[in-house]
């Protein structure tokens, strides 16, 4: 591990303050909470601030470490202010994404860091293909591009139930956008990590043609 820079500090930092807040006053929670009907009548702060709210502690912390555990990988394959534009625009675009999906349903609303830290994820399985990972529930360890596209399945197969209160549309949001931030910023993963990008753009989009076709 490369340390909590000041960088990843005051992310994790605006975190806990901004979701501590939330936790104790509930019209902080809902003045800054991803709110359709808020959003469509113009108030796109929250497209942001949504981000560093979370519903509790056990939200908060798995977030974080997972955060904590994937950053160093990104920073080191792309540096700091990469590092920071793969979170940001994950997190906007995890929550456009949840926007674009939810929009006729008027009552959506969500918080979380999830679809900035997808993104965070998603980049260093790109970063280094050949990553294993390995689960207090899957101690078995597997190779990046698995879980890539296991967890990308799982994702939209639970975007089309929606039986649950997870952000999925914003995970699945924040991972493509982690992916695409990620090939702009370093095109040479083009070739370092063919063989997982060939493994997501074949598989995805079949999955998610089953998945949701009436």
């Amino acid at each position: 591990m490369l340390g909590l820079s000041p960088v990843l500090f005051l992310i994790i930092l605006t975190n806990i303050i901004f979701s501590y807040k939330g936790f104790r006053n509930k019209f902080f929670f809902d003045r800054y909470k991803f709110d359709i009907l808020k959003l469509d009548s113009g108030d796109l702060v929250r497209m942001i601030s949504s981000g560093f709210l979370h519903v509790d502690y056990n939200h908060l912390i798995i977030n974080m470490l997972t955060l904590y555990f994937f950053a160093d990988y990104v920073v080191y394959g792309v540096g700091w202010i990469n590092f920071l534009i793969i979170y940001m625009v994950s997190l906007l675009l995890g929550n456009y994404f949840s926007y674009k999906f939810h929009r006729k349903q008027k009552n959506y609303t969500a918080v979380g860091a999830s679809g900035a830290v997808s993104g965070i994820v998603y980049s260093s399985i790109l970063i280094f293909p050949d990553m294993r990972l390995a689960f207090i529930f899957f101690p078995i360890p597997m190779p990046g591009y698995f879980f890539a596209v296991g967890y990308l399945i799982y994702t939209i197969y639970s975007m089309k139930r929606q039986n649950d209160n997870v952000g999925h549309t914003a995970h699945f949001g924040g991972s493509i956008a982690g992916i695409l931030v990620t090939l702009v910023i370093a095109p040479e993963l083009f070739v370092k990590s063919a063989l997982t990008l060939i493994i997501l753009i074949t598989t995805i989009p079949i999955f998610s043609y089953f998945i949701f076709k009436k």
